[in-house]
């Protein structure tokens, strides 16, 4: 609020702008460089002397559209979400979110309410082959062109073209596709967050091209192949491809640690301090990784030499022998059979294990068994290609916290495999973490072949609109129950309340009016009156509020209360007076509006219809949210 008696300052309908932005950062560090109002990038370079880069031929993977892609990610937008409260689950208490609309859009919603606050990503792209789907961005119209892509059937009931020909351009227009979404992404990662990226052969290499230049080559952690099928198969003329990808990338390495717990179940043993702990051997068979410092006898209790079991120079001890003359407390002694001795070690649960990169079949197995989980929800399989739950909570279980309660993030999240890997991950370690998942509300065509047509039978048997996303949420609505009579007996025990639910929010235009420049040159006149009524009609209170709260950085599951004033009318609380909101048409009093200062919130937003035009009501509360020292009035 500006600090003299005018005009309350107005919540901005367009997410951020960066170029905008990061020149007002870099103004805030060094005003030097600010020239007549404008960034003076001369004076700039002076002051960095020595730390630019001057070359003209710089390193990286170039392709046709590769500037358009940089900058689509920079246009601001004016899109919302809407709530969908009737197709949700425990609307009220639950904050897991499911999001229907282009990711690309949603991501950019997302930035005011949730930058830097997303401990893990994990996303599963279309991958690039000839059938598969990639999204139709049109850098220009962002949310008109989702809006009209969704539309994807004709009034005759006829398919359009949800399948592009993606011709010679394909990796163009792959990498344009997947280059805004991941600078998009990397924005809503925390410091110590990380991102997952599933992939297979036919992008691999270029996507960890463009990888390593969003997230910066030292941010790279590593690279996991896990076996996608354990039969044969014909995906080439001249492999069998058994294996894809997962690219594994940190917002700031030097922040990030990877969890590497095991499960609880898995140790049952505890010691004097209450410490879950359980044997394993001491000794290891190497082949070329075998090291003679580490093959050398300890003394059993009976004064014995053991040697690391397994023939000379290929058999070792994990510990030096520093190690085990220190610890030797914690190792055990046993006789087998024949006499020998054999030495073990403890393994707490707070140690874990680095996991390998060649992922464990038997842990995170495979598409077969993917293919099961879905037709045991749905009798019949309605999924191409989904993942299997147990990849995903191995991932999860690595990329959030012990102590904290994390966001996972899935902006491809197709059947909702993410939603059901963090659900039963909370149940299993009796956690709190919650997911957000974003689909594009993809029309399913029954002609694409059995599992589609299966599919479109199975919306059409429910009731349900023949889309991915009906489909997904589905699957997590049976997910859930299906965890909850798996874990029955672990969830008797359970400390904290179980979150199974999830809000569903709809990508859509702004609630609010916005200046329509082609009506403005047709018929002015109408332009300015359309404009003047500040939100649409249809728009509920609900959403208004929604809105309100993704402009004013307040994320989706904050707590939010209804309020009656006792000078007539309501407002909407948010997490005990963060926001305290007034969405309704009739004008806001000076009674209502000193009523509401009184309550001392850090931000108070009304709208503007609330005002009836009348700009000395609005310079008049915002005098009395100064008095009572508000922390902020605006409106919208």
């Amino acid at each position: 609020m500006s600090d003299n008696s005018d005009q309350p300052d107005k919540i901005t309908l367009e997410t951020p702008n960066f170029q905008t932005e990061l020149a007002a950062q870099i103004a805030e560090i060094v005003p030097e460089v600010i020239s007549d109002g404008r960034l003076d990038v001369t004076k700039l370079r002076d002051l960095i002397n020595g730390d630019e880069e001057t070359s003209q031929e710089k390193f990286g993977l170039f392709w046709p559209g590769k500037q358009r892609a940089q900058a689509v990610a920079q246009l601001p937008t004016t899109a919302t979400l809407k709530p969908a409260p009737e197709e949700s689950v425990d609307w009220g208490t639950t904050k897991n979110i499911f999001i229907e609309g282009d990711n690309l859009e949603v991501l950019k919603v997302l930035q005011d309410s949730y930058r830097k606050k997303i401990k893990m990503i994990y996303i599963d792209p279309p991958y690039n082959k000839e059938k598969d789907f990639i999204y139709p961005d049109n850098f220009a119209e962002g949310l008109k062109t989702y809006l009209e892509y969704t539309n994807q059937v004709n009034e005759l009931g006829q398919d359009t073209e949800s399948k592009k020909e993606i011709g010679g351009r394909k990796h163009s227009n792959w990498l344009s596709m997947m280059y805004p979404r991941l600078q998009l992404a990397k924005s809503l990662l925390t410091d110590d967050g990380v991102i997952f990226i599933n992939i297979d052969d036919s992008e691999q290499s270029r996507l960890k091209s463009i990888c390593d230049e969003i997230f910066d080559e030292p941010n790279f952690i590593g690279q996991f192949i896990w076996f996608k099928k354990l039969t044969g198969g014909h995906d080439s003329d001249y492999l069998n491809v058994q294996h894809d990808y997962i690219l594994v990338y940190a917002r700031n390495k030097s922040q990030f640690n990877m969890t590497f717990v095991r499960k609880e179940s898995d140790y049952k043993l505890v010691d004097e301090e209450g410490r879950k702990y359980k044997w394993d051997s001491l000794w290891t068979i190497g082949g070329l990784s075998y090291s003679q410092s580490l093959d050398y006898p300890i003394i059993a209790p009976d004064g014995t030499e053991v040697w690391p079991l397994g023939d000379k120079g290929i058999a070792f001890w994990l510990w030096g022998k520093d190690r085990v003359e220190k610890y030797k407390h914690l190792l055990k002694f046993t006789k087998a059979k024949d006499g020998s001795w054999r030495v073990y070690k403890r393994v707490y649960a707070s140690e874990g294990l680095v996991p390998g990169t060649m992922l464990d079949k038997e842990v995170v197995k495979g598409n077969t068994y993917s293919a099961k989980e879905i037709k045991d929800l749905f009798g019949v399989k309605v999924f191409d290609y989904p993942k299997p739950s147990t990849l995903i909570e191995f991932l999860v279980e690595r990329g959030v916290s012990l102590e904290k309660n994390d966001i996972v993030l899935d902006f491809f999240a197709g059947s909702g495999t993410t939603a059901q890997a963090v659900m039963d991950l909370n149940i299993v370690n009796n956690q709190e973490h919650r997911y957000i998942c974003v689909q594009l509300p993809e029309i399913i065509n029954p002609k694409n072949g059995v599992i589609s047509k299966n599919a479109f039978k199975f919306c059409e048997t429910q009731g349900l609109s023949p889309k991915i996303t009906e489909l997904a949420k589905e699957r997590i609505r049976r997910a859930a129950s299906k965890l909850k009579e798996d874990h029955k007996n672990i969830l008797t025990k359970r400390s904290i309340p179980l979150d199974i639910g999830f809000r569903v929010y709809k990508l859509s235009s702004s609630n609010f009016m916005e200046w329509d420049e082609e009506k403005a040159s047709k018929d002015p006149t109408q332009a300015v009156l359309d404009f003047a009524k500040n939100k649409k009609v249809d728009s509920t209170p609900e959403e208004l509020l929604t809105e309100i709260m993704l402009r004013s950085r307040i994320t989706l599951d904050t707590k939010v209360e209804k309020k009656t004033l006792t000078n007539g009318g309501w407002v909407y609380v948010v997490n005990d007076g963060s926001l305290i909101a007034y969405v309704l048409d009739d004008q806001l009093t000076v009674e209502q509006a000193t009523e509401i200062a009184d309550m001392s919130p850090a931000q108070f937003v009304a709208i503007d219809a609330a005002f009836n035009n009348n700009d000395a009501l609005k310079i008049n509360i915002a005098n009395i949210c100064r008095e009572k020292h508000v922390g902020v009035f605006k409106t919208i």
